[in-house]
Order: structure tokens, then C-alpha cells, then sequence
């Protein structure tokens, strides 16, 4: 058994373990749940930040722009308040917020309504077709020199400034106008599976290395690199009437099926879902799980791949119908206490050889014909990371986890593996755990340290402006993100009054067999 797949059994046991453990707890009635001081005040907003047609389109290294509209791209927010604490989710379609923006919205948001910025969870979708908040930043690289501030702002892919400024404002009025429509709510928290929809797109190959989508039936697979989580995760808050008003849910599979043109990507199917069975006007927050490594592809299907269109109403359509199932079988009550906590990192960046760098910097002054897309796009990653170090050789990380009563959720800025995810989820002594990349910043990919190995490789691994932390990084994030969790104390699962045993059958049917 290879050494990947006895880590995986190892962690699957763990898994294990811990779920037989939970269900050997003692089941705790209503009376032995400490009930809130006050009933949980929860509000929901949306904005919208659909950007122009002609706008970049990020999602790869090089530039790219929308030619048509497809559906809108959202800010959607949710204010939760115990009496004690309150605290923000945010989510917002966009392949990516940076550590500045992030900076600006909580910002606007402290000044609106007051909260501070380490009670604000803002989070990205990931959506591969939405607006321009990235990759390179207006201004990054203003004091490299002339060579390099051309490949960066007129050949990688670039945010857009009045772009910018439209989400970071939207992102602080949609949260204010939460805090504003707080109202008394009752929650519940449950999760489900869906499966068949999200798919690993790296694989051990014969030659020994391990190659992200080696291509459909590549006859050179040994063997799947990494896991996939299926579980869908939900909280819902509802209002007195037992109407749902909003929810967050979480999944880990990358936002790429680009149904052509602007769009929430499959996001929007998943708000069409559940939409459609509980109301136009409930706002459905995503969060994305650990999908670094990721995506709807299957390599080892043997049919054609569906459209794009097909592919985000499938993805969507699956994770929409299992969170309304979550959604209509969970308990509601009081999900308290409310409580965040937050941790900072600072990890080294991984310069890039100086030999390669002059070799990089030759071959972007070449026709990229000449020389190859790929090896000309990568080379300019490589000049742009070198200037980059120059200015901010560490990355500064932050690490949060949100408590919500029984779930917390553990952010960071990372496209992090799956199988980190599950290893928080195995360590959590949280009931429910939500997994959250792209949050609170972007620090590019983030694989496991056996990616760096000598069966390792893929995509992930390129050492780029994107990404670029040192090998190790991926294990300090899951321990601090650990650290974090195991200083709170879960707060109680809601629970309905139990009833009292029946006694007396029903008259009908508290007969033995008529024959004749």
C-alpha cells in the first residue's frame, strides 16, 4: 500500500472514530441545553457586483475579458447577534479578494454599523467567471521597473480599481443593512452528502510524479493523488412564522464550470435550488470548502464531459437539492454562544532560483510563439515573483474560526488541499465544522508537503506571484486553525421536546393476523 493511501486510511479512521464517539455521547434533553439569555437576532442583505461586459475575466495567469452576461455576481451577508457577541459572514462571488480589500470592507464596515473587523468573515466564492478583483493588484507593482510593470499590468491578469472600490463598499452595505434587519430567529445545523459531483484532478502517474488533470483516460493514471469531501454543510435561520430567510453552505469543490459568460457559476444553480422550494427572497451565503485540488472534472470518466452549462447545473442542482433536504430536517432552536478568535502567521515565500529568474526574464522579452504559451506564461510568473520579493518576501496569514452554538468555521486565505479540510474536520471537537478557503485574503495555492515530494508535481506546485509559500505552510495553517478550535467549547446541537413513550396502541393496528 502506498504511503498516500495508508495517510488516508489513517485519517479515515480517524473520521471514523470520531463519529462512533459522538454517537456514544449521551443525548442531552432540552432542559440540559443552557438556554440564550435572549433569542438569537439574525438579519441577511444582498448587493449586487455584477461588473461590465469588456471587464477582465480572472481565473488564469494571463488576460482574458467578458463578452456577454450569463447571471448576476452578489455580495451576499448575514449579522448574527446572541445579546453578547455579534458577528458577519460574508460571501461574495469573486475568484478572489486580497489582504487590501478584505482591509477596506471591514473598514467601511466598523464605521457603518460598528462591527470590529475580527468579528467580519469575508470570504470569496471562487467563481471563475465573475469580476475582476484580481490577480495583480492597481499600484503592486508600481516600483519595479518599466519591463515588469508592463507584464504586470498589461499582461497578467489584473484587477480592476473602480471594480474594487464597487465591492468594497457593496460588501460593507450589504453587512450594515444585515445589522440593521436583525430580528428574532430561530437555527439548526446539519449536513448531507453530495456526491458524484466533486472530483480530485490529481493523479500518480507511471513515470512517478503526480500530474493536476493528466487528461480523460489517460492510460499513464495509477491512481488518484488526494481525497474529496462530499459533505454538504448547512445552518438556516428562520423566522417566526418557521419561514426560511437565509443560509450558509458549505461545500469543497472548485467554482469552474463556467456556463459562459458573467456568472455566479454553478453558485447560482445551488441559490436556484434552494430558492425555488423555499422563496425568491431567501439569501444563501456559500462558503467554499478545501477545493484547491478540487474541481467537477473526472479524468476517469469514460463519456464525453458535459457543457458548461450542464456541468454548473449539476454541480449546483446537487448541492442545492441536498442542502434543501439539510435545511428541512433540522432541528431549530438557539445555535449559541456566538464567538470568534483569530490567529496571524507570518510564512516565508519561496524565492525563485536567480538563474531562472534571467532565464525567465529572456524569454518574456520573446514572441510567445516562439517560445511556447506555457513556458512564456510561467516565465512571467517568475519575473513578477521576483519583484515581488523584493517588497514582501513573507506572507502575512490569518487564520479565524467563527463559532456558531454546535458549528464553528475555520477560515484562512489559502486554496488549500482537500485532505487538510478533513484532517480539521477528524480534529474539531466541533459537531460541525465548515472548512473555508479564499477567506479573509488570498495566498495562492497551498498543497500538503507531500505535493513537494519526489512523487510530487503538478500545477498547484508552480512556484508563481499566485503562489508561492514555502513547503510547509500547509501544515502550520491546519495546526493554527486546530489551535483556534480547540479553544472553544461547542455550544449545544438544538433539540424539539422529547415526547412521552405511548402506551396505548393504536386501536387499528394493535391486532395479530386476520386469516378469514
Amino acid at each position: 500500500m502506498s504511503h498516500d493511501r495508508v495517510r488516508a486510511v489513517a485519517w479515515h479512521c480517524v473520521l471514523i472514530c470520531g463519529a462512533v464517539g459522538a454517537a456514544l455521547r449521551p443525548e442531552r434533553s432540552p432542559a440540559e441545553q443552557a438556554p440564550a439569555a435572549k433569542p438569537l437576532l439574525v438579519g441577511f442583505a444582498e448587493r449586487d457586483i455584477t461588473p461590465d461586459i469588456g471587464m477582465e475575466q480572472p481565473g488564469g495567469y494571463g488576460k482574458a475579458y467578458h463578452r456577454s452576461l450569463h447571471d448576476p455576481c452578489k455580495v451576499r451577508a448575514a449579522v448574527l447577534d446572541d445579546g453578547t457577541r455579534q458577528v458577519a459572514l460574508v460571501s461574495v462571488d469573486a475568484l478572489m479578494l486580497r489582504e487590501s480589500t478584505i482591509a477596506a470592507a471591514r473598514r467601511a464596515i466598523e464605521a457603518g454599523c460598528g462591527l470590529p473587523g475580527e468579528a467580519v468573515l469575508i470570504a470569496a466564492t471562487h467563481s471563475h467567471s465573475a469580476g475582476p478583483t484580481g490577480m495583480v493588484l492597481p499600484g503592486e507593482f508600481d516600483d519595479a521597473d518599466e519591463w515588469v510593470r508592463h507584464l504586470a499590468y498589461e499582461v497578467a491578469s489584473s484587477a480592476d480599481k473602480g471594480y474594487l472600490e464597487k465591492v468594497e463598499a457593496r460588501i460593507a452595505a450589504a453587512v450594515c443593512e444585515a445589522f440593521q434587519a436583525r430580528k428574532p430567529a430561530t437555527c439548526g445545523v446539519g449536513k448531507g452528502l453530495a456526491e458524484g459531483v466533486a472530483f480530485n484532478r490529481r493523479f500518480r502517474m507511471k513515470n512517478g510524479l503526480t500530474f493536476t488533470h493528466p487528461g480523460q483516460m489517460n492510460p499513464d493514471i495509477v491512481e488518484v493523488a488526494g481525497p474529496v469531501d462530499p459533505e454538504v454543510i448547512v445552518w438556516g435561520a428562520f423566522d417566526e412564522s418557521g419561514n426560511l430567510q437565509g443560509c450558509v453552505v458549505n461545500f469543497a469543490c472548485h467554482a469552474t464550470t463556467n456556463p459562459g459568460g458573467i456568472s455566479a457559476n454553478w453558485i447560482y444553480y445551488m441559490e436556484k435550488a434552494i430558492r425555488g422550494f423555499f422563496g425568491p427572497d431567501v439569501v444563501v451565503l456559500f462558503l467554499a470548502g478545501f477545493s484547491g485540488d478540487v474541481t467537477q472534472v473526472d479524468n476517469l470518466r469514460p463519456y464525453p464531459q458535459p457543457s458548461g452549462e450542464e456541468w454548473a447545473k449539476l454541480v449546483g442542482g446537487s448541492v442545492g437539492a441536498e442542502s434543501i433536504k439539510v435545511l428541512l430536517k433540522m432541528h431549530r432552536g438557539q445555535t449559541v454562544p456566538l464567538q470568534t478568535a483569530v490567529k496571524r502567521l507570518t510564512i516565508p515565500r519561496r524565492p525563485p532560483n536567480p538563474d531562472r529568474v534571467r532565464q525567465a526574464l529572456e524569454l518574456t522579452r520573446k514572441d510567445p510563439k516562439e517560445v511556447g504559451h506555457t513556458d512564456w506564461i510561467f516565465a512571467v510568473q517568475t519575473v513578477l515573483l521576483d519583484a515581488m520579493m523584493k517588497k514582501t518576501p513573507q506572507a502575512e496569514v490569518e487564520l479565524q474560526a467563527v463559532q456558531i452554538g454546535p458549528l464553528v468555521i475555520l477560515g484562512n486565505p489559502a486554496e488549500y488541499f482537500c485532505r487538510y479540510g478533513l484532517e480539521l474536520k477528524a480534529g474539531s471537537p466541533f459537531p460541525f465544522t465548515m472548512p473555508v478557503g479564499l477567506a479573509n485574503g488570498c495566498v495562492g495555492y497551498v498543497p500538503t508537503t507531500d505535493a513537494f515530494g519526489p512523487n510530487g508535481g503538478g500545477y498547484e506546485t508552480r512556484l508563481t506571484a499566485y503562489s508561492n509559500l514555502e513547503i510547509t505552510a500547509g501544515d502550520k495553517i491546519r495546526d493554527g486553525l486546530l489551535e483556534l478550535v480547540r479553544g472553544l467549547t461547542p455550544g449545544p446541537i438544538p433539540e424539539p421536546p422529547r415526547v412521552k413513550p405511548v402506551t396505548s396502541p393504536w386501536t387499528y393496528g394493535n391486532l395479530g393476523p386476520q386469516l378469514e
